[in-house]
C-alpha cells in the first residue's frame, strides 16, 4: 500500500490500526455529559411549554397530538442529529466535559454516524431511561453504546495533557545523514503518528511492525532529501529524522530568545 494512501491531514490509520489514539472518554464523564444534556433538553422544554398556546390544542385533540409527537421527536432525536453533525460531534454536555464523539478511526462523524446514534437512542437512552446504554457501556472498553457500536464511533477526551516524549537516540550514520538532509514540512498527524510507532514499536505484533514502519517512512521521505543510506532501517530511519528536527527546532527556539533579549529591555 502506498504511504500516501495510508496518511491524511488529520490522522494516520493502518490496515494494523496502529494509529494516532485519542484517549476513550471513561463512562462516568459520558454519564455526567449526558445528564447535562437532559437539563438542557429539560429547560428547553419548559420554555417551550410556557409559551406555548395550550388553550388552542383545547379547541383541537389532534392538533395537540401532533405537537407532543413533534416534541417528542425533536427531544429525542432531532436536537442530538443537529447538535452532533452542525459541532462535529458535541453536544453541550459534550462541550461541556470536554469530550467529542469521533468515527473509530478518530475521524470526524458526519449526519449519517448522528442520525443512526440518535435513533438507537431513543432505545437505549429514553425507552429504558438509559439502563441499557449504561449496561452495554460497561461491559466494552471504550464505553460505547449500542449507537456506537452501530455507527462506527466512541467517545473520546480533547482536554489530555500532553506529555513531551524524547525519541529514539538515531545511530551515529543516520543522525550525520539527518544533519545534512533537507527535512520539509512534516504534517503534525504524521509526526505524532511516527512518535506514537516507535514508541509502542516493541509491543506490536511483528505483522504491525514490519507493514507500519515503511509505510511511514515512506511518508515522512517524501518530505526529506536526499534519501536514507541505503539497506537503513526505517525505524532507525524515522528515529533520525525525528531527532534531527528536533534539534533544529531547539535552535530555532534558541535562537529567538538569543535575539528577543538582545533586543528587548530585561522584564
Amino acid at each position: 500500500m502506498a504511504a500516501r494512501g495510508i496518511f491524511d491531514t488529520e490522522r494516520f490509520v493502518t490496515a494494523e490500526a496502529v494509529e494516532v489514539e485519542l484517549p476513550a472518554a471513561s463512562l462516568p464523564l459520558r454519564m455526567v455529559s449526558g445528564i447535562i444534556d437532559l437539563l438542557v433538553v429539560a429547560a428547553g422544554v419548559l420554555i417551550l411549554l410556557l409559551v406555548t398556546p395550550f388553550e388552542l390544542f383545547g379547541r383541537d385533540a389532534a392538533l395537540g397530538q401532533a405537537f407532543g409527537i413533534v416534541v417528542m421527536a425533536l427531544v429525542m432525536a432531532g436536537l442530538p442529529i443537529t447538535l452532533e453533525t452542525l459541532l462535529h460531534g458535541r453536544t453541550v454536555g459534550k462541550l461541556v466535559m470536554g469530550l467529542r464523539t469521533v468515527r473509530d478511526d478518530t475521524g470526524p462523524i458526519g449526519l449519517r454516524h448522528a442520525t443512526i446514534r440518535a435513533l438507537a437512542g431513543t432505545v437505549e437512552l429514553w425507552m429504558t431511561l438509559g439502563g441499557l446504554a449504561l449496561l452495554v457501556a460497561a461491559t466494552n472498553e471504550r464505553a460505547r453504546r449500542i449507537g456506537d457500536l452501530l455507527a462506527g464511533t466512541y467517545v473520546v477526551r480533547e482536554r489530555v495533557r500532553l506529555r513531551l516524549v524524547e525519541p529514539p537516540e538515531p545511530s551515529p550514520q543516520l543522525a550525520a545523514w539527518a544533519g545534512g538532509a533537507d527535512i520539509g514540512v512534516i504534517p503534525d498527524a504524521l509526526l505524532v503518528a511516527v512518535r506514537q510507532f516507535l514508541l509502542r514499536a516493541p509491543g506490536l505484533t511483528a505483522e504491525a511492525r514490519a507493514s507500519t514502519g515503511p509505510a511511514l517512512a515512506g511518508a515522512v521521505l517524501e518530505r526529506v532529501a536526499p534519501p536514507p543510506p541505503g539497506g537503513a532501517h526505517p525505524e532507525d530511519v524515522l528515529a533520525a529524522v525525528l531527532a534531527e528536527r528536533r534539534r533544529r527546532d531547539e535552535d530555532r527556539l534558541d535562537r529567538a530568545d538569543a535575539l528577543r533579549a538582545r533586543l528587548l529591555p530585561p522584564g
